[in-house]
């Protein structure tokens, strides 16, 4: 195996540490050539179809990147912002007001985002991070409930990157934090502010994005997670368990996936009848287009062609100031005992540089 280049060496150049956030992923536009080169890449991932590539590949180049680009592609232009996709948009910007936000708290901190799948890509960025001095990375996962299909698949990636790197930094992952408080909170006010605006609906749906069911019997927490953040959220708005459901969305293939069903929940709830509903998807933290377009286009025509009539999509946290503050506290909790700047980081090496030559018997 070749190793990558390192970076010139410049002696004096402080050693750095890195927050890296990392979300799925987008096309770079919403056209079929697009989306075939974003889809080739995302289905051929071992964590996300765990499918043995004999069976696999021939369905995957022979069929689905065949049809399903030209159609994908038509819902992302639908979605599409002027700054390009919105997934994309508001990880940026997440990003932007999260550096900002370390920044005030006193930390000199790189912070930088990428996609797993797509631009900017997560090897690159790795790369570039250690081109401006990071020895030290931090990388948290846009995903609060931990999946193998996503989180783990950050992972592979990362370690896939740092076999190749002839110094790998010091690299610390945040798994998981379906529970933790801030993000809750963070939850619980964007609901709040919905309802202060809008008034509350007779009841609150969560969408989480499905996995294929066998997940949950190979042992993937994600299905429990999903749960107890909707058990907190619940607790934390004072809901009762008939005033909330958790359902699952962008189920792919025949196989069964975790259930119930998004789509199909809301059309029983108009036919029970139920008028009006408030949807959220508290696993993505960033709109996109299974929030965008799946929710708040084609689950919504699905409750009101069913007898519903109001239904209101509820947006994802994106660059909420709670939110921030609540991924700033999350950075900080995983960052203790790494120095957190140039400065400090300097200060720290002189120290123990001075206490070994004490050691060793140098004058003071």
């Amino acid at each position: 195996m070749s190793f990558a280049a390192e970076p010139a060496h410049r002696h004096g150049q402080p050693a750095r540490t890195a927050v890296l956030l990392v979300n799925l992923g987008t096309p770079d536009a919403p056209t079929a050539p697009a989306l075939r080169r974003y889809l080739a890449e995302f289905l051929s991932d071992p964590r996300v179809v765990e499918i043995p590539r004999l069976v696999w590949w021939p369905i995957l180049h022979g069929i689905i990147l065949r049809t399903r680009p030209a159609r994908s592609a038509a819902k992302y232009a639908t979605v599409w912002a002027p700054g390009g996709s919105p997934l994309a948009v508001w990880t940026q910007r997440q990003t932007e007001a999260l550096a900002q936000h370390l920044r005030a708290a006193g930390h000199d901190l790189l912070v930088r985002h990428a996609m797993r799948y797509g631009s900017p890509a997560l090897p690159r960025v790795l790369s570039a991070l250690r081109a401006e001095g990071a020895t030290r990375v931090l990388v948290l996962p846009l995903y609060p409930q931990y999946a193998a299909a996503t989180t783990a698949s950050v992972a592979d990636s990362v370690m896939q990157w740092a076999q190749r790197a002839r110094r790998m930094p010091e690299l610390r992952f945040v798994g998981e934090y379906h529970d933790d408080a801030g993000y809750i909170g963070a939850l619980a006010e964007q609901l709040r502010a919905h309802w202060r605006e809008h008034g509350r609906a007779e009841r609150l749906v969560l969408s989480f994005h499905g996995v294929p069911h066998r997940s949950l019997m190979l042992g993937d927490p994600y299905h429990c997670q999903c749960h107890a953040t909707a058990r907190h959220l619940g607790t934390a708005l004072g809901l009762g368990p008939d005033e909330m459901v958790v359902t699952f969305q962008s189920r792919f293939g025949k196989a069964r996936w975790l259930e119930p069903y998004t789509e199909p929940t809301l059309r029983a709830l108009a036919a029970q009848g139920v008028r009006r509903v408030d949807v959220m998807c508290p696993g993505f933290v960033a709109d996109c287009l299974e929030t965008l377009e799946e929710i708040a286009q084609e689950a919504r025509e699905a409750f009101l062609e069913a007898g519903g009539e109001q239904f209101r999509y509820v947006p994802c946290l994106n660059d909420s100031p709670q939110w921030v503050a609540a991924l700033a506290a999350l950075a900080e909790r995983h960052l203790q005992g790494w120095p957190t700047g140039p400065g400090r980081d300097d200060a720290a090496r002189l120290a123990a540089q001075r206490e070994r030559a004490l050691a060793l018997g140098a004058p003071d």
